[in-house]
């Protein structure tokens, strides 16, 4: 049994929500994770550029997660030697695998769309020879890919035993019975441009924070 079993969670986080909080809060118990640490990416190689700037969503999630012990930062994207280029997912996971050494187990957090997207990613079928995959449900997403790779790679390694998890350090994906959050970062950005209240999405220091930064269009 290894000692813990922690986990990334990787975002453009422009803005943090609840679409993610909540959802990184239930796995920890679902899962009994030790920790999620919150993965911010620089130059997010499958998206639009942030709008916020770097030091601003890093503000952003300090403030999010201040009551939320289980929950901490990773900076590593944010590093001066990969700020010239995108983050690639493969080589956050295999840096942070070598950091840790063969035995704990490490998991990395994906939403529903971000799985169906996998072919798309660098080097994608060897993410599991590093971590596990913990998949949160998105609404209005597919439960199965239209990919047959995807398809075939997923139903090899899947596993409903959160045992696997903890017994083994990697190579399982596990989806998650977490809340179905229909929480769009764009979709706060839309809203706030068009002078609407997202006080309900984020946490209040947050939506505090976009206001006082005059962020989106305030």
């Amino acid at each position: 049994m290894t000692k813990s079993l922690t986990a990334l969670f990787g975002g453009t986080f422009d803005p943090i929500h609840y679409g993610h909080l909540l959802p990184a809060v239930a796995l920890v118990e679902e899962v009994k994770l030790s920790q999620v640490s919150l993965l911010p990416n620089h130059i997010p190689p499958h998206k639009t550029q942030p709008e916020a700037s770097t030091y601003q969503r890093i503000e952003m999630l300090k403030l999010a997660i201040a009551d939320y012990p289980m929950l901490s930062i990773d900076m590593r994207e944010m590093s001066q030697s990969r700020l010239d280029r995108p983050s690639y997912t493969i080589e956050t996971l295999q840096a942070w695998r070598m950091e840790n050494g063969d035995q704990p187990g490490l998991a990395f957090i994906l939403g529903q769309d971000s799985l169906l997207s996998l072919p798309t990613w660098n080097n994608w079928q060897t993410l599991l020879n590093y971590c596990h995959l913990l998949i949160c449900r998105r609404p209005g997403y597919a439960e199965n890919s239209d990919n047959p790779q995807l398809k075939d790679w997923i139903e090899r390694h899947q596993t409903k035993n959160i045992d696997d998890l903890h017994t083994h350090p990697n190579g399982f994906i596990y989806f998650a019975n977490t809340p179905l959050e229909n929480i769009s970062a764009t979709e706060i950005r839309e809203k706030i441009s068009n002078g609407k209240s997202c006080e309900t999405l984020l946490p209040p220091k947050v939506w505090q924070y976009i206001q006082a930064e005059h962020l989106y269009g305030t």
